[in-house]
């Protein structure tokens, strides 16, 4: 079985579907499935150089559409030559030029009456079709977008693709209530995985010590992910600050990901610094390789208080390192962390965050062990790469069967 894998971006600093395509081809190729990826980045991009997978860089895309003609030329020469393609992404080129191109291609056997072979449809929406997209503050516009290209485009394809694809059950549940018509053939939970961490060692903490030089020999609470307003990284700074003020003595905040460069970002700094808090709350910036699993590793706990996260590789990250997570109750996978005593669960605001480092701080030594062996228990059940290729691949099988 061939299968294309169709992404706007491959950028890790664009968010985690870039990583999860990763992840899932790294899968389905152990299951002897040849995988092939067209992404609308440009071919130069330096995040592409190292790439393991086949890759097409039909970019650079333009606009906010993320558009490149390159696309459409290249589906209309290759789309034929795969049993499945899945779509990762809505609302930009990538997803429009893919259905719009198989349509074509279609029509025209249909008027050269040949029996050609067609693929497979999937779509993966990674949480895009998230009611919260919809009704955020600041995305007025944004969702007015939407709702016109869901009428004029986006339902064809969700709706006649052969199934849609969904990272967890809440994310299917909510997916039914912003748009409409909204009649997809199928709907099936697959779930999504993460690679096997490197094995604790000294080397790995180092890496983390020498990017964080002000953590060495403090305990740490980690946010780990972009620096965005979606993540709730300004409820965090808050309510920490306000434990740290009830509390006296707590672990340090150390917060990493990309985006500090950002409005956002240069505004979070600004915060640490008013509050007088530089001596307790870190940003590093990106982490990678050794220095990201350093400071999963050494961290008390991880913590991710956004206001709408469909799945949070991170998160899974930090499970499968054996720690604690601190999540809200708008991470998609709160209610499996909750069933598993996995993590804390608390309410996407400032007292909500405010209990859930008040509720770590109570929890004795012993405790935050056992919280962590059911942290990596959950990974290795439901959250590992092989059990979420195996329900991927058993998902994309049925199609070809049905």
């Amino acid at each position: 079985m061939r299968v294309l894998h169709i992404i706007s971006e491959m950028d890790p600093k664009m968010g985690g579907v870039g990583q999860a395509v990763r992840t899932m081809v790294a899968g389905l190729t152990r299951l002897g499935i040849q995988n092939e990826i067209a992404c609308l980045d440009a071919p130069d991009a330096p995040f592409l150089v190292d790439e393991k997978s086949i890759v097409y860089a039909l970019g650079p895309g333009r606009g906010p559409w993320n558009y490149s003609k390159k696309l459409s030329y290249w589906l209309k020469a290759n789309l034929t030559r795969f049993d499945t393609v899945i779509v990762h992404g809505l609302w930009l080129y990538n997803s429009y030029a893919t259905y719009r191109v198989l349509l074509q291609l279609k029509a025209e056997s249909k008027l050269n009456k040949q029996r050609r072979n067609f693929p497979k449809l999937f779509v993966m929406p990674h949480g895009m079709l998230d009611p919260y997209f919809q009704k955020a503050p600041g995305r007025k516009l944004k969702a007015l977008r939407n709702q016109i290209f869901w009428k004029l485009a986006e339902h064809k394809l969700v709706n006649e693709a052969d199934a849609l694809l969904f990272t967890s059950l809440t994310e299917q549940q909510l997916a039914r209530e912003p748009f409409s018509p909204y009649k997809p053939k199928r709907e099936l939970v697959v779930g999504l995985g993460t690679e096997e961490p490197p094995c604790y060692t000294t080397a790995i903490q180092q890496a983390f010590i020498q990017q964080c030089p002000k953590i060495r020999n403090n305990p740490y609470i980690l946010f780990l992910s972009r620096i965005d307003d979606k993540k709730g990284v300004d409820i965090l700074i808050q309510a920490y600050k306000k434990a740290l003020n009830k509390s006296g003595s707590i672990p340090k905040l150390v917060i990493a990901g990309p985006g500090l460069e950002t409005a956002y970002g240069k505004q979070m700094q600004q915060m640490v610094l008013d509050a007088s808090l530089t001596d307790h709350i870190f940003f590093t910036g990106i982490v990678n390789g050794y220095s990201k699993w350093g400071a999963f590793y050494g961290c008390v706990a991880f913590v991710l208080p956004s206001h709408q996260e469909n799945f949070g590789i991170a998160v899974i990250e930090a499970l499968a390192c054996g720690k604690p997570v601190l999540i809200t109750d708008q991470v998609n996978i709160w209610q499996e962390i909750k069933e598993a005593g996995a993590g804390l669960v608390a309410a996407d605001s400032e007292d909500g965050v405010i209990g859930l480092i008040q509720m770590l701080l109570l929890m004795n030594e012993n405790e935050k062990a056992q919280m962590g062996n059911q942290a990596r228990a959950l990974y290795q059940k439901h959250f590992a790469i092989t059990p979420a290729t195996k329900r991927l691949f058993e998902a994309i099988t049925s199609a070809h069967i049905c």
